[in-house]
């Protein structure tokens, strides 16, 4: 089974160090990562691309292991986004479909075969700006330091404020980076100019987060950057290079994800489309009350 790097060992790891509850279960054609998530309704159970499965008899005994554990720890539900579409195929009588949390399509970049065959996927515009970087004096290094995080916070903060978006914390980020899987790259000419956070698994680089200042929006440092991450994850020998979330099939320039997503499709890669996000319900009763608290939240953070 491929399991991707939010249902791995190392993203129990990253859990752990943030002080959550989670449970690593693998039995006869599955295997989930389920962390424990607490409202004042009840707990409910979070698997992020989970669960991993690859035939309905696994999927069926995914679904039994986790309502057994859904009792364990009265959870009210469980949210579960699988990555394989067949769960959609064979959607147990619980599930409610929720909004989704981790992108339900996304763009994927295959950085096998020769290097040549790699630029060819790479826009033209771009890979001129990249070349022609260190003649403005823009340099690129990469950190390990959580307390460089800042950087990437302060950038992510100002399109927070331009957006109407929000952020991460600063503890949740220096978390993330101290992970063995994370690299923090920053972008610099007289300062950062922009910042991005990337998690490496066996096979593919997944493009996180990113922000950009004003001056390197002029610089095309975003575009910069992605080369760099590309070039570094083929060096590296990852197969792939997830650019992690585009908008849906159809969405109009109206979509909060149209900008990035007509900038990601410019790489010649292919889009990826997953289940979505599900709620298997378990206690309809208090589900209800805590759709209506999270309505509620979302107003108020509005």
């Amino acid at each position: 089974m491929k399991i991707p790097i939010t249902q791995s060992k190392a993203w129990a790891k990253l859990q752990q160090d943030l002080s959550e509850t989670s449970f690593l279960e693998q039995g006869s054609g599955y295997h989930y990562l389920a962390i424990l998530k607490s409202t004042p309704v009840g707990n409910y159970l979070y698997l992020p691309y989970g669960p991993v499965f690859e035939t309905k008899s696994g999927l069926e005994n995914a679904l039994k292991s986790l309502h057994n554990l859904a009792e364990r720890h009265q959870a009210i539900f469980t949210r579960v986004e699988p990555q394989s579409r067949e769960f959609v195929d064979h959607l147990p009588s619980n599930a409610r479909k929720s909004p989704d949390l981790s992108p339900a399509e996304t763009w994927t970049l295959d950085l096998t075969g020769s290097d040549e065959d790699l630029k060819s996927k790479l826009p033209s515009r771009l890979l001129r700006y990249y070349k022609s970087a260190p003649s403005k004096g823009i340099t690129i290094r990469e950190s390990h330091n959580p307390e460089d995080i800042h950087y990437l916070l302060d950038l992510q903060k100002a399109l927070a404020r331009e957006k109407g978006i929000s952020t991460f914390s600063e503890d949740y980020l220096k978390t993330e980076l101290s992970q063995p899987f994370a690299t923090l790259y920053l972008v610099e000419q007289e300062g950062v100019i922009a910042a991005g956070l990337v998690f490496d698994d066996k096979n593919t680089r997944y493009n996180l987060q990113g922000a950009q200042s004003a001056a390197g929006r002029k610089l095309h440092a975003t575009g910069i950057l992605t080369i760099q991450l590309i070039l570094d994850a083929k060096k590296k020998g990852l197969k792939s290079f997830d650019f992690w979330g585009i908008a849906p099939e159809g969405a109009g320039p109206d979509h909060p994800w149209a900008g990035f997503t007509n900038f990601k499709k410019t790489f010649a890669g292919h889009e990826v489309t997953y289940s979505g996000t599900y709620d298997l319900v378990y206690d309809a009763h208090k589900y209800r009350l805590y759709q209506g608290l999270r309505k509620f939240n979302r107003l108020i953070r509005r």
